[in-house]
């Protein structure tokens, strides 16, 4: 099979189309032939050599994929050859086939194509176990989501909705908050020229955010603080500005607030079955019913990666990224 490998770290030049060994399906695991995946933050890291897969994992980019089984591996129930799939990864999704953890695979929901449907797993499973499993999101409270037109926010933005939240985002510049609006947020915050800390609080009469999902880390984490409101939550899933910050615990202390770190990639297989089992339960009927939808900004045949890393290098797109494969 050919998958994309990365024989020295660097720029988008780096990720070489290459023929690489099948993959084989272990105890568990089944073998699905990939139809799409999608581009995430954490390739470019991985690309550029800072973000090694965990151990055990494919070495080649894609943290999500779609496509068909192939093969069972030893010990799965429930699932076919021929059946369509989606399915979180810790790796190996930038190829024509990947083994993948049964307990990582979702179906198809109905409504979405098997290529679109390489934009789900991802951004669900993070948003469900930050928002919702971690910060315990609750009908009535206000979300705001950093970077709302991203795939991570743009699912935010929707999954919040639909349980009935307030959603503040911030995005760059109209057009993005305008594609923001478009999928229920309620306040649009440009972070090129408002404070979102001083707009958020007009907005909510002084409250602030219930809940804060986060891409930037350290930039954001005093002016994140400011604007939670008391007994907020603060989940920082990213760290585009930064990874060291001084925090003001006094500031934490009066708001009663909480500030979670979490990643998806190297949680343990049990943790990241859980997750999948709440997003097939509580996601996947959102979907199916038309009320959640994958956003999807362009596909790229998998031979033009590099150019699939430039878009999101530079933060032209709204929603996912995805890479398409021969098979789809």
């Amino acid at each position: 099979m050919h998958a994309i490998t990365i024989p020295e770290p660097g720029g988008p030049e780096a990720l070489v189309w290459a023929e690489v060994p099948d993959p084989v399906p272990g105890e568990g695991e089944v073998l699905v032939e990939v139809a799409a995946s999608a581009v995430n933050r954490a390739d470019l890291l991985q690309r550029q050599g800072f973000y090694n897969p965990p151990p055990g994992a494919s070495p080649y980019p894609g943290l999500e994929c779609s496509g068909r089984i192939a093969a069972l591996g030893p010990g799965v129930a429930g699932w076919a050859v021929g059946d369509e799939v989606c399915a979180l990864l810790a790796g190996g999704g930038y190829a024509e086939k990947v083994a993948v953890p049964v307990g990582q695979l979702l179906p198809v929901p109905d409504g979405v194509d098997l290529v679109t449907a390489a934009a789900l797993p991802e951004v669900t499973a993070t948003v469900w176990s930050n928002v919702f499993m971690v910060a315990n999101l609750r009908p009535g409270e206000t979300l705001l989501v950093h970077g709302g037109a991203s795939g991570i926010g743009t699912m935010a933005v929707q999954l919040a909705k639909a349980v009935g939240a307030r959603v503040a985002v911030t995005a760059g510049g109209p057009e993005k908050l305008a594609r923001c609006a478009e999928l229920g947020a309620d306040i649009l915050i440009d972070y090129r020229r408002q404070d979102f800390v001083e707009e958020l609080h007009k907005a909510t009469d002084g409250a602030g955010a219930d809940v804060i999902l986060d891409i930037m880390g350290a930039k954001y984490l005093e002016r994140n603080v400011k604007a939670l409101a008391v007994n907020g939550r603060l989940a920082v899933i990213g760290l585009q500005g930064g990874r060291k910050a001084e925090l003001d615990l006094g500031a934490l202390l009066n708001k009663r607030a909480a500030v979670t770190a979490t990643s998806l990639r190297k949680r343990p297989l049990d943790e990241k079955t859980a997750i999948i089992a709440a997003v097939r339960e509580h996601v996947w009927p959102l979907v199916g019913a038309g009320r959640v939808r994958p956003v999807v900004d362009r596909a790229y045949p998998m031979t033009e990666a590099p150019e699939a890393h430039h878009t999101l290098e530079d933060s032209s797109h709204v929603g996912k990224v995805l890479l398409t494969t021969p098979a789809a």
